[in-house]
């Protein structure tokens, strides 16, 4: 004869019951719901293409997040780390043509005005040789200006006069007048003592210009 407890034990693991527990209950409700669930028919790339968009909006929710390494030096104290997309800073800077020129030009022997136009044409180009307009000339210039220069017995400008300005372009009267005024000291006019001297002014749409004195010539 069985004993009344070996039989109930084998009872409740051998019958099947049809009373739903609590653990069973959602997943019965589950199963329900995937039984009557239709799976788009999508191709696998389109599946890993859905796969790792969710890898990325779950890595973005600090969900998937690497954890942060330990073995990280720190710069020493003192030092200052390196931006490598930072430019290098020159050690000298090419003067401009509106900083002030410090470098004395040798003295003028010329006799007369034109004459001295060609030394002071001369010291010009050598100061601004990133702004001369090589070549020949274009028909057509964006301004063209015809100025007068008073130089003293050391080299500086004294007054300037505009015979004709290019009032179409009053930014090039200023930047001509900042060339030269920048350029003093001018070559001394020691046969001279002082002198006025008159040049003309050829500028091209670019900047660039050439002086009359020293020019290469227009087509």
């Amino acid at each position: 004869m069985i004993p009344p407890s070996v039989a109930l034990a084998r009872r409740f693991h051998t019958e099947p019951t049809n009373e739903e527990t609590p653990l069973k209950r959602p997943a019965k409700l589950l199963s329900d719901r995937l039984k009557g669930l239709k799976l788009p028919t999508w191709p696998a790339w389109r599946w890993a293409a859905l796969a790792s968009s969710i890898a990325a909006a779950l890595a973005g929710c600090g969900v998937l997040r690497s954890p942060m390494p330990t073995d990280l030096k720190s710069p020493p104290s003192g030092t200052v780390p390196s931006d490598p997309g930072a430019a290098e800073t020159p050690s000298a800077a090419t003067p401009s043509p509106s900083s002030p020129n410090t470098v004395r030009a040798r003295p003028s022997t010329a006799e007369n005005a034109k004459a001295y136009r060609k030394d002071a044409a001369a010291h010009l180009y050598a100061l601004n040789g990133n702004r001369i307009y090589r070549g020949r000339l274009p028909p057509m210039l964006y301004a063209i200006g015809v100025l007068d220069v008073d130089i003293d017995k050391q080299g500086r400008v004294s007054k300037l006069y505009w015979r004709r300005p290019p009032t179409q372009a009053p930014e090039v009267i200023a930047e001509i007048e900042k060339i030269v005024r920048s350029a003093a000291p001018y070559p001394v006019p020691a046969r001279l003592g002082k002198v006025i001297y008159t040049d003309v002014w050829l500028w091209h749409e670019s900047g660039k210009f050439q002086l009359d004195t020293l020019t290469e010539g227009q087509d």
